[in-house]
């Protein structure tokens, strides 16, 4: 694990998420020193996941609590706890969080993205814990879906609360790509394909080099490619690099569609600046531009 830090510093990430449920064999006093020993190649995030929250901790809630608190003493920058044991992790602390370490209190959903209003009120559940940064992450079943976790940024955004906001799977991908855009605090990149820690998780490499993540703003116009499937279109990588080479504040992600027209009548921002659409027939790609 502490070669892999190495190597994503190597790759330009900013931080590095520390799964310890992933770690075989983990012995708290012996290990956390050894990952957290200073000066360390990037800040470190935190996380224990039980299996009940998609991770792999089977044990009881205690020995966790234990471990993320020592994690915090011995200088790391963030913490991540699940909400559903918020409160009490916070009692159990007792006051003790070091003030240079950031509490992430998170909450996932695996089978779906709540309504506007549902996702509302899970922000104002996980600030009233008194969280330094609020985690939601939700799953799609349609592409639309992730419109409603941009529409929480933004208002994250307008009120400064600082906040992770992804929706996983393929369906969810943009998200994971355009959370800078809308206000999001970070977003996460696996090491190399096949160690990814969610669903259609990104690569770092493609976050940082395919898709110019570090350029992604507000002001970034939105343009892809549409289709089902789409994953193996090569046009971001094309678009990108000649958005880049003309300095051209503009991103270009795929954009996996069910309904076309549910979908442009959802993405018909001026933001979303342009689409092209694949169409499959008999193996043959057939490709169609359009503008919102």
């Amino acid at each position: 694990m502490a070669a892999e830090v190495a190597a994503a510093a190597a790759l330009g990430a900013d931080l590095a998420e520390l799964r310890l449920d992933r770690l075989a064999g983990f012995a708290p006093r012996r290990d956390l020193p050894a990952l957290l020993a200073k000066p360390r190649t990037l800040p470190a995030l935190v996380t224990y996941r039980p299996k009940w929250e998609g991770g792999e901790y089977e044990g009881d809630d205690e020995p966790r609590f234990e471990a993320l608190q020592l994690a915090m003493e011995l200088g790391a920058e963030y913490v991540d706890i699940e909400l559903k044991v918020a409160d009490k992790f916070i009692k159990f602390m007792s006051g003790k969080k070091p003030e240079n370490c950031k509490l992430i209190v998170s909450s996932h959903n695996y089978d779906n993205t709540p309504s506007a209003e549902e996702l509302a009120s899970l922000l104002a559940q996980i600030q009233a814990t008194g969280a330094d940064i609020v985690k939601i992450a939700t799953t799609a079943t349609e592409i639309v879906d992730v419109s409603r976790m941009f529409q929480i940024l933004v208002h994250c955004q307008e009120k400064q609360v600082p906040i992770i906001g992804l929706v996983m799977n393929d369906r969810g991908f943009i998200s994971r790509v355009l959370c800078p855009k809308f206000g999001g605090y970070l977003t996460f990149g696996s090491l190399e394909k096949g160690k990814e820690s969610a669903p259609s998780q990104p690569t770092a490499a493609d976050l940082i080099n395919v898709y110019n993540i570090r350029q992604i703003g507000p002001d970034t116009k939105v343009f892809g490619i549409i289709g089902n499937p789409v994953g193996h279109s090569k046009s971001p990588i094309l678009h990108n690099e000649a958005f880049r080479s003309v300095g051209l504040n503009a991103v270009y992600v795929p954009f996996l569609v069910d309904d076309l027209a549910k979908f442009l009548s959802t993405y018909s921002s001026p933001d979303f600046a342009g689409f092209r659409y694949l169409i499959l027939v008999s193996h043959i790609t057939y490709s169609i531009s359009t503008r919102s």
